[in-house]
Parts: C-alpha cells; sequence; structure tokens
C-alpha cells in the first residue's frame, strides 16, 4: 500500500520501521522540524527522521501544516493511506480526507481514555492497572475518531512510564501492521467512542512533577513512576530541587513531607497523608543520579525534616 507516515518520538520509531519490512511503499514521512537538544544545543533531527534518513525515504518537517500546504504535498505523493503515530501536530481536515483509506492514528491507551498528549504517562500516575493501544480512523477531533482495533497489557506494579512506552511503542507497531493488512482486504468498521467515558492526558510541565506529600504514599508513588524519565517527580530539600526517580512503600506515619528516617543503612523514608514512601533513588540539583543510600552519606538529614517547604 501506498503509505505516507507522519511520526516523531521515539515511540513511533517501531512503527516506521515495521511498515517498512512489511514491504510498503513508503512515499515519505512527515515529522517535526530539527531541535536544539543538549548542552550545546545542537540542531538535532527527530528519531523517526534519523530511521527514515537511514532508509533513504523523503522527510518533510514543516513548521506549519494549514493553508493547504501539507495538500499540495499530497497531491504529489499520492498515497492510499497516512499514518500517524505521535506526529505532535492536528491534521487539518483537507488532509484527513485525502487519502483513499483515510488517516488512522496509533495512540498510546484504551481511548476513549486518555485522550491527548500524554496518555502513557497518564495511566501510571493515576494507578490504571491496565492500559493499552488504540487504532483510530482520525477525525477533526482529539482522539475522537472511530476505533478500529485494540490491545490491552497490564500495568507493572514497579513499571515506570519510561518502561511502558518502550513495551506499547512494540504493541503499536504490531497492531498497527494488523490493521493495515486487513485494511488492504476490505472496508473495517469501525466502534464509536463513548464520549462520556473519555479523560484527557493534559502535557506534562515541571509544575505537574512537584510532590504534593498530601496525598497518599501510593500516590506519590504512581507519580514518581509516571514522571520517570520525563520530567521526574521532585521536591525541595534545603532549598534546592530534588528529583526522585525511585520509590517504593514504607511503613512509619508523620505530617506530610516528614523525615521519618534518614539513615544510608535504613534509607530515607517521607510521611505522606496516608501512609509512607521510601525514596530510593534521587538526583541533587547540578548533581549526579544516584541510589538514597549513596546520597545520605554525603548529607545530613535530621528527622523531622520536612520536605517540599
Amino acid at each position: 500500500m501506498r503509505i505516507v507516515f507522519m511520526g516523531t518520538p521515539d515511540f513511533a520509531v517501531p512503527s516506521l520501521e515495521r511498515l517498512i519490512a512489511d514491504g510498503h511503499d513508503i512515499r515519505a514521512v512527515f515529522t517535526q522540524p530539527d531541535k536544539p537538544q543538549g548542552r550545546k544545543q545542537v540542531m538535532t533531527p527527530s528519531p523517526v527522521k534519523q530511521v527514515a534518513m537511514e532508509h533513504g525515504l523523503e522527510v518533510f518537517s514543516p513548521e506549519r501544516i494549514k493553508n493547504g500546504v501539507l495538500a499540495e504535498a499530497l497531491e504529489q505523493l499520492d498515497p492510499e493511506l497516512i499514518v500517524v503515530v505521535a506526529y505532535g501536530k492536528i491534521l487539518p481536515k483537507d488532509v484527513l480526507e485525502f487519502p483513499k483509506y483515510g488517516c488512522i492514528n496509533a495512540h498510546g491507551s484504551l481511548l476513549p481514555r486518555w485522550r491527548g498528549a500524554a496518555p502513557i504517562q497518564w495511566a501510571v500516575i493515576a494507578g490504571d492497572r491496565v492500559t493499552g493501544v488504540t487504532i483510530m480512523r482520525m477525525d477533526e477531533g482529539l482522539d475522537t475518531g472511530e476505533m478500529l482495533a485494540k490491545c490491552e497489557t497490564e500495568i507493572g506494579e514497579n513499571e515506570t512510564a519510561g518502561e511502558l512506552f518502550d513495551r506499547l511503542a512494540q504493541d503499536a507497531a504490531a497492531l498497527l501492521s494488523d490493521t493495515v493488512r486487513r485494511m488492504e482486504s476490505g472496508p473495517l468498521a469501525g466502534e464509536p467512542q463513548d464520549d462520556s467515558a473519555s479523560c484527557y492526558a493534559r502535557m506534562l510541565s515541571q509544575e505537574t512533577a512537584v510532590v504534593d506529600w498530601s496525598k497518599s504514599a501510593h500516590e506519590v508513588g504512581c507519580l514518581v513512576r509516571g514522571l520517570n524519565p520525563w520530567p521526574v517527580a521532585r521536591t525541595e530539600f534545603a532549598g534546592k530541587a530534588l528529583k526522585i526517580y525511585a520509590a517504593g512503600p514504607a511503613q512509619g506515619c508523620g505530617a506530610p513531607g516528614e523525615v521519618l528516617c534518614a539513615d544510608p543503612k535504613r534509607g530515607l523514608v517521607v510521611a505522606c497523608g496516608e501512609g509512607a514512601l521510601a525514596l530510593l533513588e534521587v538526583q541533587e540539583a547540578g548533581k549526579k543520579r544516584m541510589r538514597v543510600n549513596d546520597w545520605l552519606r554525603g548529607h545530613t538529614v535530621e528527622a523531622g525534616t520536612l520536605l517540599g517547604v
């Protein structure tokens, strides 16, 4: 099938590679423009662009896709199908209606739950036990199109958003491959989404990452896992930001944010609104990420100290 692929981050890479391996005619790849990265702010192509270039595919990185610019390019490319995986731009109506088979999207949640930009992270933050991937036929709404296929997976008790991200990227590639194969055999019936069951996975920010110690230990633990590897949950210690990469349940009670135990042998235990949490891996501003026992050897933390104030 003649396909135009649209995607940007690592999550989209397995899907592009799978469509190439399946023998489809990838007419072009659309991705976000190169962005400055690292301390030296070197202009860096997206993961999808890097893979596309390795395969000799034509790549487009438009700053804007409205005003008929994208439709004009599609006239030349003549795709039968547009496949979108975490592209990062909303497609206008003229693009959605252009291909013979329309536009389909692989989304990292079980729609209609967690529509929006960060479905994988919010599923973990919310403490969901099950999530998955949905392939939908795109419409003008935000992740509101008819569902063509789904696959489910359990979220591990200690699984981070980064780990789940990698698993779902592979699941998306497999489900997308199967869906495109079935589309070649004939029209697919779509299942409408139940809007009343929807919720929105808003974009993550540094504000999202601030730990509210008045919440339960379970909720804070889910936040820590859901924000690893980015933007990483954080609190304040001695006037500086302290990132928390890993934490686990612990015994104890006290005022929210109160340090109950701080010892290199026993660890760092902090009281929450309900229960307590043992911090396992942290990073102080300007320092390396390390196990909390190693961090405590270089810091004096008194029991009774309040974090986040």
